[in-house]
């Protein structure tokens, strides 16, 4: 393991807490992953969302029908439309979740001491005595004394709609147990979760492919939240599926790892999945409390090498209810910054939560602060030894133009990319200036019609840190005339100017083919 505390630049100059953000156009290299729901569905906050830094919208299936997602989805394109900020759209699957019933939605006491009845038959109503579930398969998957959580959808683990049970007994198909601690469960939903135990629930159940194939489909979503992932078979089996799906070959897959199964097959699971979501939420419960921060720093530091897009859930949680974040919280924020996340995810916070916009504003100035003591030169250095010679030519030209970069004091690195490959390469090397990645479009056909390529791949940069993405005219192919770059690249740069990027007498670093030759060149900007 490598200690993240060598990531931090030395010595950290105090004035620097006093200066402002550099970068206006993004307040953070960070990016932020919003949950859309009840609280932010409207443009309004969509908007706002958009404007205080929010890059990518996760619609969870959890909650929600297809209907209700859509008009959120309506909304946030409208917003896209009159910010004129990118989104891109990630799709959350339900997976193994295990499901406490409250049809009626009445508000459930549960006492310590007294004992409660986990059934899977879901004809009868919950109550202080028995709480009907959605899986039938708990009685054998369980025995006396094991650990069994009950929450509030999206629980932060400290409130009081959070209960603590331990298995008494397992008679038929019901479970008995012990509640730990007082609670009172409000709602229609909670999450259920046992500890440490093999739940056999699908990965991908039948609801998640009919949600997929039906509103994934319409709505050519980026990404694809795998809820549970526990092997490499399980992101298999639905890159199979998605391949099955028109547009959606191209949706990546981020393998959401939510309990010590997952983690067990975190290496595996890494090579297959496009990216990584460590869902801190159900991690926390699964494992002892002392562990998290271990496994937290050692999954981000082998989704750097691998250059692929490391997400970490459940950092602000009392912003929920509350303006501001615990000191605690805004030292975790930092922290997963110097450790290498790519984005950070927000679930009740953005949800239901009173702040959404004010919650998405202050983890972005947090990032940004982290960002300005990275150790970059450090990292860049134990990258370039983990990739080892002979480099291929590709991750040269990246690591090479990032260096470059750094030593001329570049204010941006502009990429010209079709596939998006190149610029996630660059920025795989963290450099300190944001990597401006012009994806070019492709023509393709499926015998039945022309169309471009391109816009899948802006939008899926749009969780890597430091990648900024925007697309090209589709008459401008990537590896064409030095006529036509020109133009392009005049758009580039105008694009950084207007966003503030960009400054009179700048150094601009550009990457681009030509022909079958890379090319790495420097250019000082005129007024």
């Amino acid at each position: 393991m490598h200690s993240s505390h060598l990531l931090i630049e030395e010595p950290i100059r105090m004035i620097s807490i006093l200066e402002p953000s550099k970068y206006s156009f993004f307040p953070a290299m960070t990016k932020i992953v919003g949950t859309l729901g009840p609280k932010s569905r409207s443009v309004d906050v969509i908007s706002s969302c958009l404007k205080a830094g929010m890059s990518v919208a996760r619609f969870d299936f959890s909650w929600g029908d297809a209907e209700y997602h859509q008009e959120t989805l309506e909304n946030l394109k409208t917003s896209i439309k009159s910010t004129k900020k990118l989104c891109a759209v990630m799709l959350d699957t339900v997976g193994a979740e295990m499901q406490v019933v409250n049809k009626k939605e009445t508000a459930i006491s549960l006492q310590a001491d007294n004992q409660v009845v986990l059934t899977p038959d879901q004809g009868q109503e919950a109550s202080s005595e028995i709480l009907p579930i959605n899986f039938d398969g708990l009685a054998k998957s369980v025995k006396a004394g094991d650990t069994i959580f009950v929450g509030q959808y999206l629980f932060t683990g400290s409130e009081t709609t959070s209960v603590w049970l331990e298995v008494a007994e397992v008679t038929g198909l019901n479970v008995v147990c012990t509640i730990k601690n007082s609670a009172t469960l409000a709602g229609a939903l909670f999450t259920l979760h046992a500890s440490q135990i093999h739940i056999d629930l699908p990965t991908l159940t039948e609801k998640d492919k009919e949600v997929i194939s039906t509103w994934g489909v319409k709505n050519k979503i980026d990404f694809l939240s795998l809820s549970y992932t526990r092997h490499a078979e399980d992101v298999r089996q639905a890159r199979e599926f998605l391949s099955t799906l028109g547009d959606l070959s191209q949706t990546q897959i981020f393998a959401k790892i939510e309990n010590v199964e997952g983690l067990t097959h975190f290496d595996e699971i890494l090579q297959e999945a496009d990216g990584i979501i460590l869902s801190r939420g159900n991690l926390g419960i699964d494992l002892p409390p002392e562990k998290v921060f271990y496994f937290q720093k050692s999954a981000l530091y082998k989704c750097n090498m691998a250059g692929k897009p490391a997400v970490l859930t459940r950092v602000v949680d009392s912003m929920t209810d509350n303006l501001r974040p615990t000191r605690a919280e805004a030292t975790d924020v930092a922290n997963a910054v110097l450790d290498g996340s790519d984005a950070i995810l927000l679930g009740a916070e953005t949800l239901r939560g009173l702040y959404p916009v004010e919650t998405i504003s202050t983890v972005g100035k947090i990032c940004a602060e982290a960002e300005k003591v990275f150790n970059q030169d450090l990292y860049f250095k134990r990258t370039v030894k983990h990739v080892g010679e002979p480099m291929t030519h590709l991750e040269s030209i990246a690591s090479s133009a990032v260096r470059a970069a750094i030593k001329v004091k570049a204010s941006v690195i502009i990429c010209f990319t079709s596939s998006g490959r190149a610029a996630r390469l660059i920025a795989k090397y963290r450099p300190t200036m944001p990597v401006l990645s012009v994806v070019i479009p492709r023509l393709k056909t499926n015998q039945l019609k022309w169309s471009f390529s391109g816009a899948f791949e802006a939008r899926q940069s749009l969780i890597v840190r430091g990648l900024f993405p925007m697309l090209a005219d589709p008459r401008h192919p990537a590896e064409s005339t030095s006529a036509s770059n020109e133009s392009i690249l005049k758009v580039a740069l105008d694009h950084g100017k207007t966003s503030g990027v960009i400054k009179p007498h700048d150094r601009v670093v550009i990457c681009q083919k030509v022909g079958d030759a890379s090319l790495v060149k420097i250019i000082e900007l005129e007024d």
